[in-house]
């Protein structure tokens, strides 16, 4: 199966649906009152963790989720049905992105956990509840709001307890392979791995672990060289690093400018993942030429203040004694507190819905902006006068028109209100 970690959708909520304008006119019900019901409320876009998925591979194929809109209302003072949520499923560790602003939305990493990513609109109101003293008959009925819509970034990151890093062709597959079933392609070329392979390591009859072979990193990668931030994304999850150097140099390399390298990488890409708890693993010992770098490369174990280890992935020399502690480390773990950066719990009133903004657009033209204001136009039938007149009232008790005044403007200046275009008129 194809491993994809990043990809591009478009979610779009329900509308709510129409309020109802209507009378009672049974038999014997002389002027009978208004009697329009209200619309139901769209559905929601709702994220949930699938266990039965590990890749994004889905989205490739299927890119734009909308939810149903909610039903209209009905006479007799019948509501709408309120429209069922849409659900997205998901793979544990998708980190979700507003692609237009960059905001984190959610974090969903546990299975079944949820999170609201578009809210659907709320039904219109039908006549019979803008009936009072003032006028017991009104004939207008609002439209449904519409539902939110959102470009999103969705990213995958490994939720492995234990990540191997290093320079391609070190052995980081040959030891996932020799600790693990899982089967990595192994070659004698760079770049054999391309995408993150995962592997259960059992340490005894009832623990295991997970570690993530992560493919090869180069110099450059915190700038995006090669795979450089596809890769590194999946170390951000970890909880262990196996730092892995190849002890016998054969690619021309030594060991330990390897290590400063990769660790230089790391710290550019992220300073929490460089903080990161790392054992230093020298591979291939089972080699003559290893032998002259493993007295240096347990001295930079000492300066570093690493755990070392020396073992060879292909004859399973020293394995055995570096998963056994990596098993006692993961026992003694605490996780850290989250401090990097705080998720999003959905928050419908995070800006002030009632505060509205005034600005020129290029052509010169006003641009009223304002949360309740645009949903006031969305919401309201302008062929009905009645809507019409409840709509200039609402915009006086705002204060729109002493607000476009001190901006400048004039009569017969355009003014613009969410998709809605008018004359400006004293």
């Amino acid at each position: 199966m194809q491993f994809i970690d990043r990809t591009r959708v478009i979610v779009k909520a329900g509308d709510g649906g129409h309020g109802k304008s209507a009378f009672r006119r049974e038999k014997f019900v002389p002027k009978g009152g208004p009697a329009g019901g209200d619309g139901g409320r769209g559905g929601d876009i709702i994220f949930v963790v699938d266990p039965n998925s590990n890749t994004l591979l889905d989205f490739r194929y299927h890119r734009k989720f909308q939810a149903k809109n909610g039903e209209n209302g009905d006479i007799k003072n019948q509501y709408g049905a309120n429209a069922p949520a849409c659900y997205v499923k998901v793979p544990a560790g998708t980190v979700v992105r507003d692609e237009d602003t960059g905001e984190l939305l959610a974090d969903l990493t546990e299975i079944g956990q949820e999170a609201v990513i578009c809210r659907g609109g709320r039904g219109g109101r039908g006549n019979a509840k803008f009936a009072n003293a003032a006028n017991r008959a009104p004939t207008f009925a609002e439209f449904g709001e519409p539902g939110e819509a959102r470009n999103l970034i969705l990213e995958l990151k490994l939720l492995a307890d234990v990540g191997l890093v290093g320079y391609p062709s070190v052995g980081k597959s040959s030891l996932v392979a020799s600790c693990s079933a899982a089967r990595p392609e192994i070659a004698e070329y760079h770049f054999t791995t391309i995408t993150p392979v995962l592997g259960v390591v059992k340490t005894d009859y009832e623990k295991s672990f997970v570690m993530a072979d992560i493919p090869g990193l180069i110099e450059g990668a915190a700038e995006g060289v090669g795979l450089g931030h596809d890769f590194l994304r999946h170390v951000e999850r970890t909880k262990l690093i196996l730092h892995l150097v190849d002890a016998s140099g054969l690619e021309g390399r030594d060991p330990v400018d390897d290590y400063h390298t990769i660790n230089a990488e790391l710290r550019k890409y992220s300073e929490k993942i460089a903080r990161r708890t790392q054992i230093l693993v020298a591979n291939k010992i089972d080699l003559p030429e290893a032998r002259a770098n493993l007295p240096r490369l347990q001295k930079l174990a000492d300066e570093e203040g690493l755990k070392f280890f020396a073992i060879s992935a292909a004859t399973h020399q020293g394995v055995p004694e570096l998963i056994r502690y990596v098993g006692e480390w993961l026992d003694q773990y605490v996780e850290e507190p989250e401090t990097e950066e705080e998720v999003k719990v959905y928050d419908e009133n995070k800006e002030d819905p009632e505060k509205v903004t005034i600005s020129r657009d290029i052509r010169g033209d006003f641009v009223v902006s304002g949360k309740a204001l645009e949903k006031l136009v969305a919401m309201t039938n302008f062929l009905n006068d009645e809507a019409v007149r409840r709509f200039q009232y609402i915009w006086r008790i705002k204060g729109i028109d002493s607000k476009l005044k001190e901006k400048g403007i004039r009569e017969g200046d355009t003014v613009h209100i969410g998709d809605m275009e008018f004359e400006y008129r004293e």
